[in-house]
């Protein structure tokens, strides 16, 4: 267990820890939204239309349209036919676990799915490989009881910086329903320049595909949204658990519908530091990464404090729960300077050699 950090700002290319100054290569806000003073003004302009809550049902006889607006603008991105926004990552697969709780469906995990989308405090979530997983998946779903099926998986490997195929979707049995809920937190706004997992996924008959993310990452947004069919999400909006949620706050969604430019240049500068960290950081062999993927998974977890030694932050600590093992990973952002990877690739360069 390494030991932690408390700031008393929002960490951005550097944190200042009693009074000295590290360059900062965790976290999540892989655009660097958050950080942005332009985006930070829009969001001034929406609180001065919206406030900072809305203190009302969704389902209530006052609504409000920005919600509507933003959602089909979200559906649009993603290529959905329709979404809708929760208060977080974590209410919106809760709520989509609910609706199938309703639905009597039997659940099956994949590996490694988050929490977001159990379906009670603890899962059967499977320790073979994705790859063995999925071989295997079909055998497992014709010996379950008939009736309805839930597929509950993520995206991607985010910690570990693995990529997960979906071409395995179409060899699944076509004798029952099946949901397949596919955690897409970490990938939207990041894969398919920005669209996240939802294209990559196989559309087939009898297959009803949800797909939901925290937005509080790379769309630096605090919410969660959910993105499926028309039918689905109003499906989804019609249950108790969604009519009692408080909404996410609306200033947010007013500014993300004003905020195109700054997803195309935070996904532009991205890609560009990712490439150079990749030309510097590959060659060292320490690295599981994804090309294109802004995540850089290593096993040595000294590779942690010896970074620190030299002034460099990267991630590491027990994930998802203070039972698991270290993850030592570097994240690279929209708002760190080419410098800022040429220092982090020297010091990696020393480590090694």
């Amino acid at each position: 267990m390494t030991d932690n950090f408390t700031i008393n700002s929002l960490p951005g290319r550097t944190i200042d820890h009693n009074g000295q100054a590290y360059l900062f290569f965790s976290g999540t806000a892989y655009l660097g939204l958050p950080q942005l003073p332009a985006f930070q003004q829009l969001l001034i302009e929406s609180i001065g239309r919206y406030g900072t809550v809305f203190g009302s049902s969704r389902n209530g006889n006052l609504r409000l349209g920005v919600y509507e607006e933003a959602e089909a603008k979200l559906a649009a991105v993603a290529g959905s036919e329709s979404a809708l926004t929760l208060s977080s990552g974590m209410m919106a697969g809760q709520a989509v676990v609910n609706w199938l709780q309703v639905q009597q469906a039997t659940f099956v995990y994949g590996p490694k799915a988050h929490p977001a989308i159990w379906s009670g405090p603890v899962a059967d979530v499977p320790t073979l490989s994705f790859a063995e997983w999925t071989t295997q998946l079909p055998a497992q779903i014709r010996s379950l009881p008939a009736g309805p099926v839930a597929i509950l998986l993520n995206s991607i490997e985010a910690v570990r910086s693995e990529a997960y195929a979906f071409d395995w979707v179409n060899e699944l049995p076509d004798d029952r329903p099946i949901t397949l809920v596919v955690d897409d937190s970490h990938g939207l706004g990041v894969l398919a320049n920005g669209q996240g997992i939802w294209p990559k996924i196989p559309q087939r008959p009898g297959i009803n595909v949800v797909v939901t993310a925290s937005m509080a990452k790379a769309m630096g947004l605090p919410g969660g949204v959910i993105f499926s069919d028309a039918d689905t999400i109003a499906s989804v909006r019609k249950t108790a658990f969604f009519g009692a949620c408080s909404p996410m706050p609306p200033a947010y969604l007013d500014a993300f519908l004003r905020a195109d430019r700054y997803y195309d240049e935070g996904r532009e500068r991205l890609k560009q530091n990712v490439l150079l960290a990749e030309k510097l950081l590959l060659p060292t062999g320490l690295f599981s990464h994804v090309k294109g993927y802004p995540v850089f998974f290593t096993e040595q977890d000294d590779l942690y404090p010896f970074l620190l030694e030299k002034d460099i932050f990267i991630y590491s600590f027990a994930y998802p729960t203070a039972a698991d093992r270290s993850n030592s990973r570097i994240v690279i952002s929209a708002f760190h300077e080419f410098s800022d990877i040429q220092t982090l690739a020297e010091n990696v360069y020393k480590y090694c050699f």
